[in-house]
């Protein structure tokens, strides 16, 4: 398997290939929806994408961690993380079987 990461230059580069716009108003693009969902995600809201999957921001509470080389406890301060759940399509298409409903791209 190919452990090759996708960059914001892969990505607007692709719609460059696929839509026809020009490399910059690709990036441009690509640019202005990856800053839609931060900020979305900054305000706590769920950015849901179809056939893709959804991002959700949880609120973690404090609590007491223990430092692995003294086991010394330590409290964990409350955070935001962020989850991602992989729709049933995406699952699909990872695991190379049929997906469980209709994919847009008609693969």
């Amino acid at each position: 398997m190919d452990q090759r990461t996708i960059t914001r230059a892969d990505l607007s580069e692709a719609v460059f290939q696929e839509v026809g716009l020009s490399r910059n108003e690709s990036a441009d693009l690509v640019e202005v929806i990856l800053a839609e969902i931060a900020a979305s995600l900054a305000r706590g809201e769920t950015v849901k994408i179809s056939s893709f999957g959804s991002f959700t921001v949880r609120d973690k509470g404090q609590r007491i961690g223990r430092n692995p080389k003294t086991g010394q406890e330590v409290p964990i301060l409350p955070r935001r993380v962020l989850v991602f759940r992989a729709s049933n399509v995406l699952k699909s298409r990872i695991n190379n079987t049929a997906p469980t409903t209709v994919d847009v791209e008609g693969e």
